[in-house]
């Protein structure tokens, strides 16, 4: 019997990657999202666009199927909202979760808190009441980097302490680690943890670097660069975060102790998911100046509050289980972002670009 999934957050940058490669690997696939405006919701339809998904005529909380996958549907449904939630998961019988949605973003958390609380606690407390109730094979969900902090140990093992978070939605995917750590002893929910490394590449989101200097760039508008661009990103291809992920879902954790010294036991784990590789930021300038043929105008700041020094991953857990993670360089990956926000864009492509790049 083919094997159904569902996938949260199915409208954002990982969401709508993860659905095409689990559509290619035989899943059914139901996704869902609630389209907020936290940045262009046109960019969200967009994607679903992409994904077969006509989103003029969406109501909520009712699946239509995809015109380019027949075995992907998708509903505008928040995870908020606990009763179209369970009427949902009641309805489908999942095999497989992939809890994707979130309020994203470190500096948006500092003023807009009150969605960092709904969303990535109450939201996500939704998803693991319904995989108590309607028992799934395998929960994995979305933590982030963030939960390390400035932490000066490189590099970052998932058995390090990250007690000190130094932003509020850092602080939210630390809580999302413990909540599903509880689910995973007393209900024997299996549950993976993703700590994402600085993913980027073409749909991807507006706030995040790399997209938001490529605008600026190509409007001729300057750049801030904090810290003087002595920052450390593992930057990790799109494509090479949802081929590692598709190679997880159907190994979840088997019965495992808390730790030496803790009494009890679970079906739980959390993996690292980077390319072990950090770039400084003024490198990482340097290379997407190249690759749109275009100088930056830059101007230097000082570290912004919430943000981090470094992140590097150690993906060496995550490798003992899939195997060798697939690692695009950075070059082939902005050169593939920078081909599709020019489509996106409508910009016209200098003539001695690389016209290759996919």
């Amino acid at each position: 019997m083919t094997p159904k999934i569902l996938v949260t957050g199915a409208a954002g940058f990982i969401g709508f990657h993860m659905v095409k490669k689990l559509c290619a690997s035989g899943y059914q696939v139901v996704g869902i999202d609630n389209l907020n405006s936290y940045y262009d919701p046109e960019l969200k339809k967009g994607r679903l666009a992409e994904s077969g998904i006509n989103a003029g005529p969406l109501k909520e909380n009712e699946l239509v199927t995809s015109a380019k996958f027949p075995s992907y549907r998708f509903a505008k449904l928040d995870i908020r909202d606990k009763s179209a939630l369970e009427k949902l998961f009641n309805t489908e019988g999942f095999d497989y979760v992939l809890h994707l949605a979130a309020q994203a973003g470190v500096r948006y958390s500092i003023t807009h808190p009150d969605e960092y609380i709904s969303c990535n606690i109450t939201g996500f407390y939704n998803i693991l009441e319904c995989c108590r109730h309607w028992p799934v094979k395998h929960l994995l969900f979305a933590s982030s980097s963030s939960v390390y902090g400035n932490r000066t140990e490189v590099p970052f093992r998932e058995d390090i302490p990250v007690d000190k978070p130094v932003s509020l939605y850092a602080a939210t995917k630390k809580s999302n680690e413990l909540m599903a750590y509880t689910y995973s002893h007393l209900y024997r929910v299996p549950l993976t943890g993703l700590r994402f490394f600085t993913v980027y590449g073409p749909w991807g989101r507006p706030d995040m670097a790399y997209f938001s200097f490529s605008e600026k760039i190509t409007n001729g508008e300057p750049i801030s660069i904090f810290n003087n661009g002595n920052l450390q990103r593992d930057f990790t291809y799109v494509d090479d975060i949802v081929d590692a992920i598709e190679r997880l879902v159907n190994k979840p954790e088997t019965e495992k102790e808390a730790e030496p010294g803790v009494k009890g036991s679970a079906l739980y784990r959390i993996l690292n998911i980077g390319h072990s590789d950090p770039v400084v930021l003024d490198t990482f300038i340097r290379e997407l100046e190249k690759q749109l043929q275009l100088e930056a105008i830059r101007i230097n700041k000082p570290m912004q509050a919430g943000d981090v020094l470094t992140t590097y991953a150690d993906v060496s857990a995550l490798e003992s289980i899939i195997g060798k993670m697939k690692h695009t360089s950075l070059t082939d990956g902005l050169g593939r972002f920078v081909k599709w926000y020019r489509a996106y864009k409508n910009l016209p492509v200098p003539e001695n670009a690389d016209k290759s790049a996919v």
